[in-house]
């Protein structure tokens, strides 16, 4: 069965660009004007992909992202945005959303997202061989990674991350000492294979996450910065 694409946007010409390219490329596609009926369709349809517009009708979209990932729903999303102010993107990477592609876009770029954002979650999906025993990365004295569970636990407790912030911390935790630049990341983690482009998705990623393992996030112990360099993960 093909993957299929929800497309949220109040642009008709726009929503025909979109459909074409990804029907060119063999998704099947939704598609939706206003706010209230892609967050309908998202949730009740289980799409593999929400293209989602920041300015709808009815509902925006960051409300929509936000009801969607309320719902329980961990579909991948891509907000796209004619606007150019960080804010914005930050704001609905914050909300939930997966990424985000400026308009106008390039075909190249658009479908690096949505094949990459696909992929992830397909591969999340996929039944792990049998764990051997006690599986995972002890991370010192307080924090362990349980690979077999796929959660990071502090002092004992289970840490809520979402599965991109799991996979960024169980990528550098793999690789203690070794710094990796935005872009690295943006390949390794996001798998966006040769990615050339804005990698603001990984300051945000780290943010948060050190807002959830860190004691003190403005002086971070697991998750460092090498300046000018990328991050590591602390030995």
């Amino acid at each position: 069965m093909g993957k299929t694409v929800l497309i949220v946007e109040d642009e008709q010409n726009i929503i025909d660009i979109l459909s074409f390219i990804l029907t060119k490329e063999g998704y099947d596609t939704l598609e939706a004007l206003d706010g209230p009926t892609g967050l309908q369709l998202a949730l009740e349809q289980n799409p593999d992909l929400v293209l989602l517009d920041l300015m709808l009708p009815g509902m925006g979209g960051f409300e929509v992202c936000q009801k969607i990932r309320a719902a329980g729903s961990a579909v991948p999303i891509v907000m796209l945005t004619a606007r150019e102010e960080e804010d914005d993107k930050v704001r609905g990477l914050e909300l939930g959303a997966d990424d985000y592609i400026t308009k106008p876009f390039k075909n190249r770029e658009l479908m690096a997202r949505v094949k990459a954002n696909i992929r992830r979650v397909s591969m999340a999906a996929i039944p792990a061989p049998e764990p051997a025993p006690a599986a995972g990365l002890p991370l010192g004295e307080r924090m362990h990674i349980d690979e077999d569970r796929a959660a990071v636990f502090k002092d004992g407790a289970p840490l809520d991350l979402t599965q991109r912030e799991y996979d960024l911390i169980r990528f550098l935790a793999a690789r203690p000492g070794k710094v990796f630049s935005r872009d690295a990341l943006m390949e390794h983690v996001w798998n966006y294979e040769g990615y050339v482009g804005d990698v603001r998705a990984v300051d945000v990623a780290v943010r948060r996450l050190r807002e959830k393992i860190e004691d003190d996030p403005g002086a971070p112990v697991f998750i460092k910065t090498k300046r000018g360099m990328g991050y590591y993960f602390g030995e």
